[in-house]
């Protein structure tokens, strides 16, 4: 999902696009080359399973800006400029992974394991 929305920022609203529609909700246009790079760099990072009880928790910021900028447009996403449903449902599901780190097959478990923790996984 990070990577998809980080996907249509760049080839479908354009990043420069993304400036303007940040700037219209009152915040600073460099903001969203952070948001498209966290979205990017982060997306790819929970698919390859690194780091993603960290990388998760540290995009909880960036969906709760999302649940902000669409917190206007009513409940459910299919409303004009989209509700505000799911990304509150993305955030609470980023709050979750955060808690549940990384699975037993992510490659973070692969790497980054020591021998006394291999093997025991939550």
């Amino acid at each position: 999902m990070f990577v998809a929305h980080a996907l249509l920022k760049y080839a479908v609203f354009t990043l420069p696009g993304t400036v303007k529609f940040f700037e219209s909700l009152g915040l600073p246009g460099p903001l969203a080359y952070a948001t498209f790079l966290a979205e990017l760099v982060g997306g790819a990072l929970i698919l390859a399973g690194v780091g993603t009880r960290y990388v998760a928790a540290a995009l909880v910021p960036v969906l709760l800006g999302a649940l902000w900028a669409h917190s206007g447009n009513g409940w459910l996403f299919t409303s004009p400029n989209g509700g505000w449903e799911y990304p509150a449902f993305l955030a609470a599901a980023a709050v979750v992974q955060a808690l549940l780190g990384d699975g037993r097959y992510a490659l973070g478990s692969a790497l980054f394991s020591t021998a006394t923790t291999k093997g025991h996984y939550a």
